[in-house]
């Protein structure tokens, strides 16, 4: 990486870094007449109204799916073990099924009480306090890491342009907030459509002229396979027969629990109907094509012959190597802008669920729309300060364990989430049980094998490797659904929910 600073990256990095900063803050006017209740409410601020159509939540959801980190870490992953670090392309591709079965329901239920989180759904359906409490306390601890990880793709690429210190990730981190707060999600789903023009600017480029400069996709590969070889153990091209089960698992698993995350699910909420999310089911798998395109620069880093002492520099490394600066100065510019979407919508989901279900409840049940959205903006700036004091002040592994813990940790909110959309049988109590005990199952699992994503079991003497999040969330239903038997009869469901399909 470059120990001096490439003047003309960073003045093409600044630009369109000033660029989306200044859309940011004229966010606040697009489309706040589109409804009567004006920017003091939190469904203004924290889900743009309800206001957004097909092609702002396509680029909103995308822009909150795909993130920073997935640029670098995806590429990393495929460089450090092979195939095995694809599992991200079949995951991308069972979500949106799932979307398309699952989340129109769930619209249906936030838009018919005016409810702002899972919490509020979890609260409307199962009279909970407890149940909700769960549900939000579990999406503010599984989302924090995950925007502190959106600040090591921004730290990453920082270094790539020669800068040192810590001043320039809170610089940025600092604008981010500002401009949240005045726009809320108006704010990343202005800059998503730039966030995303300019990703796909940089793969399809990437894609293109990398091979040509190397010698085409047959010395790629061939010099991937190689490493591999040299390298030995879980590595190649292709899966290795011990690496299928964990793989499909990882690949199901992360499915179930990408959109239970705050953030994502704040872009479901924000949409204008049941159908702009279907229809978005439809179109987000063009989303897939470009991570796998993304996923091929870890090879291609073989094919450049690159020498890198951190797996998260090869996509830098890569377009510093092959690549004019003022082109490099605009692939960092992408990946920068695509933290603070995810980072941005992140922090807005986590506000709301802190507002709406422990603030409204607990603190001041008569608080007033205004009241709520004051509470949340100043939410969201604490959880972007933590998330940066968390990112400088601690080991970055540190950051990346505890995020492969928080899809473990949200995945447990599915059933409260989701079972209760299609039946009832299940009650409040059988179901904060489930929680409690996958929650506590899947972290001492995930502890005890050293903060992995997959546990080995051993039954009958042949050894299964399994994710560990579904492990946990098939022990959640078993006890769940056990609890349910032991208390004997169904339970009411609020009247007002007790129809959302």
């Amino acid at each position: 990486m470059p120990t001096e600073i490439n003047w003309t990256a960073l003045s093409v990095f600044v630009f369109f870094f000033l660029l989306v900063t200044v859309m940011g803050f004229a966010a606040s006017r697009w489309q706040s007449g589109n409804t009567n209740k004006g920017e003091k409410s939190l469904d203004e601020w924290g889900l743009g109204g309800r206001q957004f159509g097909t092609w702002i939540t396509w680029f909103l959801v995308g822009g909150d799916f795909y993130t920073a980190y997935t640029v670098i870490a995806v590429p990393a992953l495929v460089y450090a073990v092979g195939a095995y670090g694809f599992f991200a392309l079949p995951y991308t591709i069972i979500v949106y099924p799932v979307v398309f079965v699952i989340m129109p329901k769930l619209w249906k239920a936030a838009h018919k009480a005016g409810h702002v989180t899972a919490g509020d759904v979890v609260f409307g359906r199962y009279n909970s306090r407890p149940l909700e409490f769960a549900v939000a306390l579990t999406g503010v601890l599984a989302t924090m890491p995950y925007i502190a990880l959106q600040l090591v793709g921004m730290q990453v690429v920082i270094k790539a342009l020669g800068l040192g210190g810590e001043f320039p990730l809170a610089a940025a981190f600092v604008i981010l907030a500002l401009y949240t707060y005045s726009a809320g999600l108006r704010a990343p789903a202005l800059i998503a459509f730039v966030k995303d023009l300019m990703i796909y600017i940089v793969v399809l480029v990437a894609v293109v002229m990398v091979p040509m400069k190397l010698g085409g996709y047959a010395h790629v590969f061939s010099a991937a396979s190689d490493a591999f070889a040299i390298k030995g153990g879980a590595t190649g091209l292709t899966l290795k027969s011990a690496q299928i089960l964990p793989f499909a698992t990882l690949a199901l698993g992360s499915a179930l629990a990408a959109f239970m995350y705050p953030h994502t699910l704040t872009g479901i909420f924000a949409a204008k109907s049941a159908d702009t999310i279907r229809k978005n089911a439809v179109f987000l798998p063009a989303y897939t094509v470009l991570l796998g395109l993304i996923a091929l620069l870890g090879f291609m880093a073989y094919g450049a012959n690159l020498h890198i002492t951190n797996n998260n520099d090869v996509v830098p490394a890569l377009f510093n190597a092959l690549f004019p600066s003022w082109f490099s100065g605009f692939a960092f510019a992408a990946i920068a802008i695509g933290a603070l979407v995810p980072a941005a919508v992140m922090s807005i989901g986590a506000a709301n669920l802190f507002t709406r279900n422990f603030w409204k409840p607990y603190v001041n049940p008569n608080v007033t729309p205004s009241g709520e959205a004051k509470v949340a903006k100043t939410v969201s700036l604490l959880v972007k300060v933590g998330a940066l004091l968390f990112i400088l002040f601690l080991p970055t592994k540190f950051a990346l364990d505890l995020q492969l813990l928080g899809g473990v940790w949200i995945l447990q909110t599915f059933p409260a989430v989701v079972f209760g959309l299609f039946f009832g049988w299940f009650r409040a109590p059988a179901l904060l049980t489930g929680w409690a005990v996958g929650l506590a199952g899947g972290s001492y699992l995930a502890y005890a094998d050293g903060i992995k994503p997959v546990h080995t079991m051993v039954i009958g003497g042949d050894s299964y490797t399994v994710y560990t999040g579904l492990l946990a969330l098939a022990l959640n239903i078993v006890v769940a659904s056990v609890i349910q038997l032991l208390l004997g009869k169904r339970g009411e469901l609020n009247p007002s929910l007790s129809k959302t399909a």
